[in-house]
């Protein structure tokens, strides 16, 4: 064996110096174009074809490679011997994966094919107009040359077929948020995502059910309205208009859309887009199937056209009427013309075919801010308003779990009448309930306390909400309620008081 390495030694050598007088006598343009050509005739007598489907094609992410890799994902920890296992930040789902430059086979129709995770580090590059992922990442196809034809295209549309359905039944959301200023992450994602867990349901939206069936109803015709877009010629986008007093469950109503069509939820950020070409990168990143939402958008872009000079220059706020808005001021008149134009080109113009089964949700307090043709673009417009005895059953059920018939003759006589009389919003009430909600006679008790006094408040007033009080007034109102809920629960309970968003959530 000695003696076989020590032969073998002189003829190492003799390449080596070969390869040295090729790089010094041929110059390196020449030596790609024989290693090119060298490869061409090896594919020439080669039996297989192959195609690279890369992760990023030019300045945009590569679909067919996430369907890829959402279908071989789903069968490959039972078809390969390597594998990479992935978990999302929040999440409790483990993805399983191809490792980096491994292979696995598959058969499609009769047809074996064989797929190989390809990964190699990125060149440095000296200049780049945006940044770029460290690895370069592609799936290759190897299909045999006679089967091409037979099964390439119909392999491919089975494969983007498959992980729409598993994108389907998952039951496993994302939450999108655009990155600050435009920025883009190491990925070059303008979009930053984290699972969306939201619970809430049109079972459990406080809400008149009569209502919750015409919105259930037109989502449903929304998501299988694929032939009626196409038949009519309009993108396949919808637009939704929620307004309506703060706490009246605007949050846990885009929450349980998005959980009812089973879609992503895109929280769009005007405040962080600075141009229309910006957001309209940002809304062509957006994936199909998903809700886009931007909420109090008469804060983001101050969209109105019917208010004065003064009034444009110095917003007034919803809480207080003389003090100034500092979310809403501050913004160039010019940059907010520009975005709200790329908005409305996105829901119903050119832009809109960028995307299908796309659905818009606007949320704002103040529907007379709003431009008119805001207000045209929106399909359908959302009251949200005071929670009603219907909308009251509801959150009983949630937070004591009982009907209303079920907690006593106080619930069925006094209730209905009370809670119509308070103007609460669903906010106020959980706020309410969720703090006996082990004490069911406590709870409904101590309720109907809170509904009569805010009725008579209401009496006193003349209907008024407490943010249209005088500072007096407000502060009057509040020692009330508190004299109101001050009991010997307060002595042991170390739970604080909800916001109106905080509330709205639990809903």
């Amino acid at each position: 064996m000695k003696g076989f390495w020590t032969s073998l030694a002189p003829l190492l050598e003799l390449l080596t110096f070969c390869q040295s007088l090729v790089q010094m006598v041929l110059p390196p343009e020449l030596r790609f174009a024989s290693l090119k050509f060298l490869n061409r005739a090896l594919n020439f007598f080669s039996s297989y074809c192959s195609y690279d489907i890369i992760e990023i094609d030019g300045a945009n992410t590569n679909e067919l490679y996430n369907d890829v890799q959402l279908y071989l994902g789903s069968f490959v920890r039972t078809s390969a011997s390597r594998l990479s296992l992935s978990r999302a930040l929040n999440s409790s789902a483990t993805t399983f994966g191809l490792s980096k430059n491994d292979c696995m086979n598959d058969v499609f129709d009769g047809v074996a094919v064989q797929w190989e995770h390809v990964v190699v580090q990125r060149r440095s590059r000296t200049f780049s107009w945006r940044p770029l992922p460290y690895e370069k990442r592609s799936f290759t196809l190897w299909i045999r040359k006679p089967d091409k034809n037979l099964v390439l295209d119909s392999y491919l549309d089975y494969i983007m077929n498959k992980a729409k359905d598993i994108r389907r039944k998952s039951q496993e959301r994302l939450f999108y948020i655009n990155s600050c200023s435009g920025s883009l992450d190491s990925r070059s994602h303008q979009w930053e995502s984290v699972p969306f867990k939201h619970s809430s349901t049109f079972d459990t939206l406080a809400m008149d059910p009569e209502r919750k069936r015409d919105i259930m109803e037109d989502l449903r015709d929304f998501a299988a309205g694929q032939a009626f877009y196409q038949r009519t010629g309009r993108a396949w986008t919808r637009g939704y208009l929620l307004y309506g007093l703060p706490g009246t469950g605007k949050s846990s109503m885009i929450a349980a859309m998005a959980n009812f069509l089973g879609y992503d939820i895109y929280n769009l950020k005007l405040t962080e887009v600075h141009s229309d070409f910006e957001l309209q990168k940002l809304l062509m990143k957006a994936s199909s199937k998903s809700i886009t939402v931007i909420e109090d958008i008469d804060c983001s872009v101050n969209p109105s056209n019917k208010s004065k000079a003064t009034q444009a220059a110095m917003p007034r706020s919803y809480y207080n009427p003389r003090a100034p808005d500092a979310a809403c001021g501050g913004k160039d008149r010019n940059s907010n013309t520009m975005i709200l134009t790329g908005i409305l080109n996105f829901t119903n113009g050119l832009s809109s075919c960028c995307g299908s089964e796309r659905i818009f949700v606007f949320t704002t307090n103040h529907i007379d801010k709003l431009d008119p043709a805001l207000l045209r673009q929106m399909d359908m417009h959302i009251y949200m308003t005071y929670c009603s005895y219907p909308a009251l059953k509801i959150l009983l059920r949630n937070y004591l779990g009982s009907e209303a018939e079920d907690l006593g003759e106080v619930a069925t006589s006094e209730l209905p009448e009370a809670v119509e009389k308070a103007k609460m919003t669903p906010a106020d009430i959980s706020k309410v309930l969720l703090k006996n909600w082990r004490n069911k006679e406590k709870a409904v008790s101590e309720l109907l306390e809170v509904l009569k006094a805010r009725a008579k408040r209401n009496e006193r007033h003349g209907g008024l909400r407490e943010y249209e009080l005088n500072g007096v007034e407000e502060e009057e109102e509040e020692e009330q309620e508190k004299r109101v809920l001050a009991g010997s629960h307060w002595k042991g309970d170390s739970s604080r008081e909800l916001d109106d968003d905080e509330a709205e959530m639990l809903m």
